[in-house]
């Protein structure tokens, strides 16, 4: 059966996908573009880039189509408002925000007409975001990739958040894979929609490194691992040079912080610079966030080909007489 559309706010996004924020320039206008010309929501990642830079980003999305931008800015960065302001006086459609609970967010959306769309973790935050505010709330799971909130699997997590929140679209994040796990998470589990952030690193469209996409690749199971950020949360990440180091527990504090780019920082190593080292392709000192099942991806495609498969995909199974998931 067709997938329903996904509605937030005042935003009819045709196919019920929004691409995961990636940031320091894993996701941007390049990737965000091709996903809104498909009709999902196209995400940048907005944290821990000049403000001008994001803002030139965002304009120049929303130039080259007239499909649905989003920015995704995490509540942990010290210019978080000053990041949300610039987003939406150059033209973004809406905001989605994570590591972390603002309250305040929700006034600024009122304000300027923007949605806000609220990432969790727990029942709890669900229904204190579905109470401010939120226009949609994106339950994300231990699965996902980056920054995590919770150590519960989507399939345990997701009911219980589904059980409390009526008002505004739920969407489950963390994991997904393919098209039937799309179907299976809105026909079995009642999700009006996915967040899907792995799969569209590896893109032809995603402007990271090639040894970026190349390490995604070559990833085994056992490569992906849970480290410490400094943000103060647990993050998802592949276990190269760089993070066995930092299981081994070596001293990885940097002798200085040339980025004041978080609210609070344990300093126990510099996670933007290490993110940076990933997008540009240094393996041995980068840090490469990922889902838990990267393992599980051996291709890369253009956007439009996964939206295809997983729109079909999603198709053959979503309410369909006798489908067993």
């Amino acid at each position: 059966m067709k997938l329903p559309p996904l509605t937030i706010g005042p935003y009819t996004a045709a196919v019920p996908l929004i691409q995961g924020g990636m940031s320091i320039r894993v996701s941007t206008s390049a990737l965000a573009v091709p996903v809104a010309e498909c009709g999902g929501i196209g995400t940048i990642g907005g944290s821990s880039i000049p403000v001008d830079e994001l803002q030139a980003d965002i304009r120049k999305a929303k130039s080259e189509t007239k499909g649905i931008i989003a920015v995704n800015i995490m509540f942990a960065m010290k210019n978080f408002y000053n990041l949300v302001m610039a987003s939406i006086e150059s033209g973004v459609d809406m905001i989605i925000t994570g590591a972390g609970f603002s309250r305040d967010i929700f006034k600024i959306g009122k304000d300027t007409n923007t949605p806000i769309v609220s990432i969790v973790s727990s029942p709890a935050f669900a229904m204190l975001a579905e109470k401010m505010g939120a226009a949609a709330i994106v339950v994300e799971a231990k699965e996902a990739g980056g920054h995590l909130g919770t150590d519960v699997a989507l399939r345990d997590l997701f009911p219980e958040i589904r059980k409390v929140v009526s008002k505004v679209p739920l969407i489950a994040a963390g994991g997904i894979t393919n098209g039937f796990e799309m179907a299976e998470m809105m026909d079995k589990y009642g999700a009006d929609g996915v967040q899907i952030a792995t799969r569209f690193v590896l893109t032809k469209e995603c402007s990271v490194s090639d040894v970026f996409k190349q390490t995604m690749l070559n990833a085994r199971k056992e490569d992906v691992t849970l480290i410490r950020s400094p943000v103060g949360l647990p993050g998802r990440a592949l276990k190269t040079p760089f993070v066995q180091r930092l299981l081994n527990k070596e001293d990885l504090k940097a002798k200085d912080c040339a980025y004041k780019c978080l609210k609070k920082c344990d300093h126990v190593y510099c996670i933007s610079d290490h993110l940076r080292k990933a997008l540009h392709g240094d393996y041995e000192e980068g840090l490469f966030f990922t889902g838990e099942n990267v393992y599980k991806m051996k291709d890369i495609l253009t956007v439009q080909e996964v939206f295809n498969q997983f729109v079909s995909q999603a198709e053959s199974k979503y309410r369909e007489p006798g489908v067993q998931y």
